[in-house]
């Protein structure tokens, strides 16, 4: 299979349309099929349920190529299931893990043609996402759905390698107590983008959003899950239930302790802990792993001892395993990867 004339390493990370997306419908209490269109265009009412109430939820994973040529992609059944919690918080119909699973099989293979060559530094992104589709004026669930998976070719998120970058600690809540902060709804990142903004014009790269509780506890920030090592060596992974289940963050815990045989915390942290820490970072489907150098507290500075130069030795030696397991150097725990097409041959 011939690639597209892309220039990978020129590649961004933004939206490219590729040739087809997948569209599956609920109307009278089921799901549709589901099938392949090359049309990139949603046509709404004017009052549907997504524009009035926001209802809406997504999902974000990638494909790649391995070093033996395979394309594959990373755990997608813990995206299904992610999604799953996300519909039933939401008052949505769940749809299929297993449909989930297959709809993005054959979206990746329909567009095989734009996922990058291995070494290149690229990926196909994917983004499955669902939203209430009928008009609805009432404040109640919709009664009809559209779940659709797109992919757009991306660039590494940091060009020129993860440098370490600048956080502050916010004013803003991220969600609230017993609300929608452990599913992946529109509405979360909604909320988040203002204090996102105002970060970038006071010169930070993120957010830390401490628990809307208490703001005592490190929580996330906008859409990445923190990761810190203590100063033995230590994982620890900060738990709450307004937190998103990061599935890159859940297999770093599982990559310390049975590859690199470190001891794992997953647990409350304070936030009067973070200056004892001697590594942090980001992380999430885009970058993997976001290195953090300075964490700013209205002023007052918390620098790490791993600087504002590199990733620290254990997140660096944390990165190079996901990655790794991920690019088939490393062999992968059982299910964690889905083979979509054999040496590149869909």
């Amino acid at each position: 299979m011939e690639k597209k004339d892309i220039n990978w390493g020129e590649l961004g990370f933004s939206y490219q349309q590729t040739e087809k997306r997948f569209v599956a419908n609920f109307k009278d209490g089921a799901w549709d099929e589901g099938a392949l269109t090359e049309d990139a265009t949603i046509t709404l009412n004017e009052c549907a349920g997504v524009f009035q109430y926001a209802q809406t939820c997504f999902e974000g994973l990638k494909a790649y190529t391995t070093e033996s040529g395979d394309i594959v992609c990373f755990r997608p059944d813990l995206n299904a299931a992610r999604m799953a919690d996300s519909c039933r918080r939401l008052e949505m119909p769940v749809f299929p893990e297993e449909k989930f699973v297959e709809a993005v099989v054959e979206t990746v293979k329909a567009n095989a043609a734009y996922v990058a060559p291995y070494g290149s530094g690229a990926t196909l992104y994917i983004r499955p996402y669902m939203f209430g589709s009928n008009p609805v004026i009432g404040v109640k669930p919709a009664d009809e759905y559209q779940f659709r998976i797109f992919v757009t070719p991306v660039g590494p998120y940091f060009k020129g390698g993860a440098k370490p970058i600048t956080i502050r600690v916010s004013d803003f809540d991220r969600a609230a107590p017993h609300g929608t902060g452990h599913i992946k709804a529109g509405l979360n990142y909604a909320m988040s983008l203002h204090a996102i903004v105002d970060a970038h014009n006071q010169g930070y790269d993120e957010n830390m959003y401490l628990d809307p509780a208490t703001r005592t506890k490190v929580e996330e920030t906008g859409g990445a899950n923190f990761i810190f090592i203590t100063k033995d060596g230590k994982l620890v992974t900060p738990k709450s239930d307004s937190i998103l289940p990061s599935i890159t963050r859940r297999s770093l815990m599982y990559i310390a302790e049975h590859y690199l045989g470190m001891e794992v915390e997953h647990r409350e942290v304070l936030f009067d802990e973070v200056k004892d820490f001697a590594e942090c970072g980001l992380c999430g489907t885009a970058a993997v792993i976001s290195p953090v150098g300075k964490i700013v507290d209205h002023g007052k500075e918390i620098c790490f001892p791993s600087g504002m130069d590199d990733m620290g030795p254990v997140i660096k030696k944390l990165y190079d395993t996901l990655t790794g397991i991920q690019m088939g150097h490393i062999e992968a725990p059982e299910g964690w990867i889905k083979t979509i097409c054999k040496h590149g041959e869909c």
